[in-house]
């Protein structure tokens, strides 16, 4: 259900009460309830609408909303010159188009969007409407003190919906390059961060017909991220670009050699 901040405005009563009829969900006035509360009395996930963000908190507690998370300091450095993991494997130069399968928090999608530039597109699939939700509204609406990081958000385009589905309206050749990040099956303690996130995001999903399809929609090459064990790699014949102390890699289909 959907409530607001404790003190709301009136244009935020309104936003909310908007958002709850595209989300379709309940609205609930906050009459400065504390949230735990809220969630006992309508046993169910809270989306607080709040003048600067949006936060759900779900029914055991744990809060999630959208944030750049790894992508503020992996945007410095590429900025600074540096170079980024996915930005190599997936060879991004200015003007490409991206399509991000599963774009979770955005963060693959933020660098990819500032690697592409103004000339270049990126856009991102995601599964579950409250999430494609959150994120785009929230690459909308965050502010860094980093302008073309900033700009680079505001440039993506969020698409909520199952990705095969999305995939296989998409022309042959319209893009150049197609990127899945799944959920590890195996469990990464640095990742701990986004734990709230494995609540929203849909992890299951059919890679090899993904795969497949990617490789008629992308002109340049196909990007799989996943957990080091991960056996989807050799599973759909990617060529995995292996790191030393990483505990994921990147497998890259490159066309020329599904094609030749």
């Amino acid at each position: 259900m959907v409530t607001t901040s404790y003190r709301p405005a009136e244009d935020t009563i309104l936003t909310a009460k908007k958002i709850s009829g595209t989300l379709t969900a309940r609205f609930s006035e906050r009459r400065k309830r504390p949230i735990y509360q809220i969630r006992e009395t309508e046993q169910d996930d809270v989306l607080v609408v709040g003048k600067e963000r949006f936060e759900l908190y779900h029914s055991d507690g744990e809060k999630f909303f959208f944030h750049p998370n790894s992508a503020m300091f992996r945007a410095k450095r590429l900025l600074k010159g540096e170079t980024d993991p996915f930005v190599e494997a997936a060879q991004l130069t200015p003007g490409d188009k991206v399509i991000d399968c599963t774009l979770g928090l955005a963060s693959d999608a933020i660098i990819a969007s500032l690697a592409v530039g103004k000339e270049g597109t990126v856009c991102g699939v995601e599964k579950s409407p409250l999430l494609a939700f959150l994120v785009e509204t929230g690459l909308q609406a965050w502010e860094t003190d980093l302008s073309a990081l900033n700009q680079a958000m505001k440039r993506i385009r969020v698409t909520s919906g199952d990705n095969l589905e999305y995939l296989r309206r998409l022309e042959d050749d319209s893009a150049d390059v197609v990127y899945f990040d799944p959920m590890f099956d195996e469990g990464i303690a640095a990742s701990d961060g986004i734990a709230p996130l494995r609540k929203l995001a849909h992890a299951d999903f059919n890679l090899s017909g993904c795969v497949e399809e990617a490789l008629r929609v992308a002109r340049k090459r196909v990007v799989l991220k996943d957990h080091w064990k991960s056996p989807r790699f050799e599973a759909c014949g990617f060529d995995v670009k292996r790191r030393k102390t990483a505990l994921f890699h990147y497998g890259v289909l490159e066309l020329e050699q599904t094609q030749g």
